[in-house]
């Protein structure tokens, strides 16, 4: 769907320099998502594996971010493969909902209700990351904790249009569950992509 480079405004790897490749096509559909335009793959063109990571390599960051839609739609191993192969480092962001493919660095599952996470993306990844829209969430994102293993990072993120009730809560839930952080959508209050 589209590339480019900025800030990485989420998780683990907030405020790194990185170069985000967003990929067409999502089976989920969550009612909230910002990118909704993403969903419909053919709605975007095909292009060649080695010139996504030629454009990646003009860049100084060495930090590739596979996002979509759902990133996992689509067979990752040839691209991830080349851009690991230039020195990238790579880094999905994924609701788990398919098979995993691709040689991945960094694992980001960020569940979604619509559609549950496969057990195998569950036991791989190194960052929950868990969007709470409603109070309900957190027994949800405890559930979903329960799955994942033992050295995963568990995030908390408000949804952003309800950011300024859910934020407090998030606060709160945190101080009482230390083993939760806290995830902002950095790159929405700095206006970057």
């Amino acid at each position: 769907m589209e590339a480019f480079y900025t800030l990485q405004g989420e998780g683990f790897h907030q405020g790194r320099a990185a170069y985000f490749i967003r990929l067409g096509g999502c089976d989920v559909g969550c009612f909230w998502c910002d990118v909704k335009e993403s969903w419909d793959a053919s709605a975007h063109p095909v292009q060649n594996i080695a010139q996504i990571v030629e454009e990646a390599k003009k860049h100084a960051g060495r930090l590739a971010v596979i996002t979509g839609g759902e990133p996992l739609m689509h067979n990752l191993t040839g691209l991830t493969q080349q851009l690991q192969d230039a020195g990238f480092e790579t880094n999905i962001e994924t609701s788990g909902s398919s098979a995993l493919t691709g040689n991945w660095n960094w694992i980001c599952l960020s569940p979604k209700k619509f559609k549950a996470p496969l057990t195998e993306v569950f036991e791989k990844a190194n960052e929950l990351k868990v969007v709470v829209y409603n109070k309900s969430d957190f027994s949800w994102a405890e559930q979903n904790a329960s799955k994942v293993n033992a050295n995963c990072k568990l995030y908390l993120q408000p949804e952003w249009s309800r950011c300024n009730e859910m934020l407090p809560l998030i606060i709160d839930y945190i101080k009482e569950n230390p083993q939760w952080e806290l995830s902002m959508q950095l790159h929405k209050y700095i206006n970057v992509p």
